[in-house]
């Protein structure tokens, strides 16, 4: 049994105990198993054509003349409960008499649009308006009456009994189908809005398309919405920038102050060397001649950055040493010259990949030049590589440090700022920032095949040719 409305005064005597009297605002309505339809002997009151219709209890709702008997619609409740699918109105039986005569069960409320009026009135039976159907506002039972009458080509079967003069409101628009429908019309529903099964699943799949497209473009949004700097983070850029361009020997003239290293010296291959074994000694010489003034540069660097100068002095010595190469060799890969294919080390010496591999660098030299030439394309300016610089001088995972989680909240700090600046430089390399990222790994890499190879360059060359810093730096 369904209980369409709140207040049921008492068993109707003519009906038995399955079926209560209605007052003037209310009725009960009963389906049976097969989907018919049945209501109480008194009906309203306010219309007085009803009081003399009397509805057996499980008979076939008829509107019309003996022999038309159609099966009634669920009833608004079911309808509007369908519609919405609220779960809070789903429970594993029916409600009972008293839970429906409950305030707290008539409070219950479906969605209901923000362009609607509080408390709008259907203006088909006056019920609560649930929203804009067919062109007026109405409650989900009027909406779904329309909508199958229309669908399925009801309406000229629909007769009333009492020549066309029903009143229809929430509790008699079940009891006319003709004068309902009648009504509908008469407000303005309007049957071209009603769409048979095919157009109504194209519309579906059409709202469905553009809610994709919608969340699409939303995510695409949010995806495409780069932050640049905060005036903190463009502080932090602007200082680790001083500190490369103060330490960066020849600055932006490094292509006219730079020197070739005569073909002659560390040229011509080495017989029998594997993979760049031996050291041509030569080269290594002219090579250590500017290694010091590179390594105290990036010290210089270093200390520049008020951050790492907060550092107890053990974590500082680790720091750098674990750095050095890494940064020595993004400054030479950043002065890769395509034309001459020569990387210019420490702002002034330009050299080959045959070169530098002679010179004791071996396949380290491979990767710093495959470097430079990657970084050819990526059209880095000077914060760009200084902010590199700084991601790699803070790296938490040096072994030894003791202020690991200070160290890394520093680089946190600038991978933020250096992504930002990214977005703000606006790359047109697609993915610039990841590829960007890379290349730290790849320095990385550097690092940790020139500290193998440096025991390599112990053996090979005498002890007198090493630098007293180079030492210092790179042994452990």
């Amino acid at each position: 049994m369904n209980y369409c409305m709140q207040e049921i005064y008492e068993v109707h005597p003519a009906a038995g105990s399955n079926c209560y009297m209605q007052s003037t605002d209310y009725c009960t309505y009963i389906e049976d198993n097969q989907g018919y339809s049945s209501c109480d002997a008194q009906v309203l009151h306010s219309n007085n054509i009803y009081m003399e219709q009397a509805w057996a209890v499980n008979q076939p709702y008829t509107c019309s003349y003996p022999g038309n008997v159609f099966k009634s619609e669920y009833s608004d409740m079911d309808m509007a409960l369908n519609q919405y699918n609220q779960p809070e109105f789903f429970t594993e039986e029916k409600p009972t008499f008293s839970q429906v005569q409950s305030p707290s069960y008539s409070q219950k409320k479906g969605y209901i649009p923000s362009y609607l009026d509080k408390d709008e009135l259907c203006v088909v039976c006056g019920d609560k308006a649930t929203g804009y159907h067919y062109r007026c506002i109405t409650c989900e039972g009027c909406k779904g009456f329309f909508r199958r009458t229309i669908q399925k080509n009801l309406h000229p079967t629909y007769s009333c009994k009492y020549e066309g003069k029903c009143v229809i409101d929430k509790v008699t628009r079940n009891q006319c189908q003709e004068c309902r429908f009648k009504k509908c019309i008469f407000v303005g529903m309007a049957t071209d809005l009603v769409l048979d099964d095919s157009k109504r699943l194209a519309k579906r799949k059409l709202i469905e398309e553009n809610r994709e497209k919608r969340r699409r473009e939303e995510l695409q949004k949010t995806i495409g919405h780069k932050p640049e700097p905060t005036d903190e983070e463009w502080e932090l850029i602007r200082i680790v920038t001083e500190a490369h361009v103060a330490t960066n020997a020849q600055g932006s003239h490094w292509k006219q102050k730079r020197k070739f290293l005569p073909e002659d010296i560390g040229q011509a291959p080495i017989v029998n060397a594997p993979e760049g074994g031996k050291v041509d000694l030569e080269a290594f010489s002219q090579f250590t001649k500017i290694i010091t003034p590179a390594i105290t540069r990036v010290v210089d660097f270093a200390k520049k950055l008020p951050m790492f100068c907060e550092l107890p002095c053990e974590d500082q010595i680790i720091l750098l040493k674990g750095c050095c190469m890494e940064i020595m060799s993004l400054r030479a890969a950043v002065r890769y010259d395509p034309e001459s294919e020569t990387l210019t080390l420490n702002g002034e010496m330009a050299v080959t990949r045959g070169q530098l591999k002679n010179g004791g660098l071996g396949v380290v030299s491979d990767a710093i030049f495959d470097l430079g030439m990657s970084l050819s394309s990526f059209n880095l300016d000077d914060t760009e590589v200084a902010l590199l610089q700084a991601v790699l001088l803070m790296s938490s995972d040096r072994p030894g440090l003791v202020c690991v989680e200070r160290i890394e909240k520093c680089q946190e700090g600038f991978l933020l700022a250096f992504e930002h600046y990214i977005n703000y430089r606006k790359h047109h390399v697609a993915h610039f920032w990841p590829k960007l990222l890379m290349k730290v790994t790849d320095l990385r890499m550097i690092g940790a095949c020139h500290a193998s190879r440096f025991l390599h360059m112990k053996v090979e060359c005498p002890t007198e040719l090493f630098p007293p810093l180079f030492l210092e730096v790179f042994e452990d």
